[in-house]
C-alpha cells in the first residue's frame, strides 16, 4: 500500500469538500429539473439523493487510485451535469 504524503491529502481533502459538494449541487440542480414531478418534490427528492451522493464521492476521492483520475472524473461529470442542466426543461 503506497503512503501519501500531507500535499497528496490536503489535495484529495479539498477535492473532497469542495469539488464534491460543487459537483453534486450542480447533479442536484439537473436531477431536480429533470425528474417529471412537481418542482417541490423534485426539490426535495433531489436533495435527499445529494446526500448520500456527497458521501459516496467523498470516499471514492480517498479510494481512487490517482489524484489525476479523480481530477478527469470531476471534469467529466461536471460537464455532463451542466449539459443536463442546460438542456433540461420544466
Amino acid at each position: 500500500m503506497k503512503r501519501w504524503s500531507g500535499r497528496e491529502i490536503a489535495i484529495r481533502g479539498m477535492l473532497a469538500v469542495i469539488g464534491g459538494y460543487g459537483l453534486v449541487a450542480l447533479w442536484c440542480a439537473a436531477i431536480a429539473r429533470l425528474l417529471p414531478i412537481t418542482p417541490l418534490d423534485a426539490t426535495l427528492s433531489a436533495t435527499m439523493l445529494a446526500f448520500p451522493l456527497y458521501a459516496l464521492l467523498a470516499v471514492w476521492v480517498f479510494a481512487a487510485r490517482s489524484v489525476g483520475r479523480v481530477c478527469g472524473f470531476g471534469a467529466l461529470a461536471a460537464l455532463v451535469g451542466l449539459a443536463l442542466l442546460k438542456g433540461a426543461s420544466l
